[in-house]
């Protein structure tokens, strides 16, 4: 039976670098499939070949594959197509992931400090600290992640930068809370975290339960496993997000949707029930990639600020030990003590 420490290695903050650090360079190397598979996923088709066009091709060309919306994305608007909107992107992944791993180890934290087990905490309860540390996370990071979703769904001639792009969210929707679109659909999608992180605990514990510290490979597999796991439960709820804060369909007459049920419902109607998982395929690659690069990478992060307080707290050790042995001399000598102030 594994048994855990109640004292984290680390401040909370440190945990929240390293993992901010490791979504940043892990979403850097992947974004085109970021960009990918947001275009696949709010994309509306034809349910058969005699249903009624319900998207303009000369403002959004038809994909079929993650092949051909590389292909596509690369003849219309070049390389830099794939990079659309990436500056938005990469300052929401720091954000949502310094903000997640604050607070779940804040939560778990306080959880382990309250608890008198020394067992690792369960399923349920890994599931729930991360569903908790998930939603803080959302309040404060969504609006990025809107921005962001807009400007990867703009077609080329109306693209703009991220502080124009949310004037534009802003101006031509609810105002401010036009920000906060697809709130509700953030915060049921932290059972997505959720799975994931919990799962990643439970994979370790089960695999690796003697090990402190994972070999890079090691972090990379389990955080692969554990956020395919993840995608695949909730692919239909990501869909609905991506539908709430792009741009609304043509056929809508730029009506936008009001909730996540209401978009699931029109994909159902105009493609059928198999499109709320349109885009799997490069949503589970690229989940795949993240994951595991990030996981590693945070795994690496995190030993570095292990080793450097370490460090620290051994040269404020022999520097405390030196004043005391001077002090003790001094003493020992009659002469006191010089107090600085």
């Amino acid at each position: 039976m594994a048994v855990i420490s109640k004292e984290a290695p680390l401040p909370p903050w440190g945990f929240a670098v390293a993992g901010a650090s490791g979504a940043v360079l892990a979403n850097a190397l992947v974004y085109p499939l970021d960009i990918v598979k947001t275009r696949l996923q709010v994309q509306i088709t034809k349910k058969n070949p005699g249903a009624i066009e319900v998207h303009d091709p000369t403002r959004d060309p038809h994909y079929t594959s993650t092949w051909d919306a590389i292909t596509k994305i690369v003849d219309d608007e070049g390389v830099k197509g794939l990079y659309a909107g990436m500056f938005g992107s990469l300052i929401g992944v720091a954000s949502t992931n310094f903000a997640y791993f604050y607070w779940y180890t804040v939560v778990r934290t306080l959880y382990l400090s309250r608890t008198t087990t020394l067992t690792p905490p369960g399923t349920v309860v890994e599931l729930s600290l991360g569903a908790v540390s998930g939603a803080l996370a959302q309040l404060f990071t969504i609006p990025i992640a809107v921005v962001t979703t807009r400007q990867q769904t703009q077609p080329k001639s109306e693209r703009k930068g991220l502080i124009g792009t949310a004037r534009d969210v802003i101006n031509s929707e609810d105002g401010w809370t036009g920000l906060w679109r697809g709130l509700k659909a953030s915060l049921v999608l932290v059972i997505n975290p959720s799975i994931t992180y919990g799962a990643y605990q439970r994979l370790r514990v089960l695999l690796f339960k003697d090990k402190l510290r994972l070999q890079p490979w090691e972090a990379f597999a389990l955080g692969a496993m554990s956020k395919s796991l993840a995608t695949l439960a909730t692919q239909p709820l990501i869909v609905a997000k991506v539908g709430l804060q792009s741009r609304p369909p043509a056929s809508r007459n730029g009506k936008p949707f009001k909730s996540f049920i209401e978009v699931m419902s029109y994909i159902i109607e105009h493609e059928g029930a198999l499109s709320l998982f349109k885009g799997i395929a490069p949503q589970l690659l690229k989940g795949l990639m993240v994951q595991g690069l990030l996981m590693m990478t945070k795994e690496r992060v995190e030993l570095g600020f292990i080793l450097l307080f370490r460090y620290v707290r051994k040269i404020r050790a022999e520097q405390l030990s030196k004043l005391t042995a001077l002090a003790q001399e001094q003493a020992g000598r009659g002469i006191r003590p010089i107090i600085i102030k």
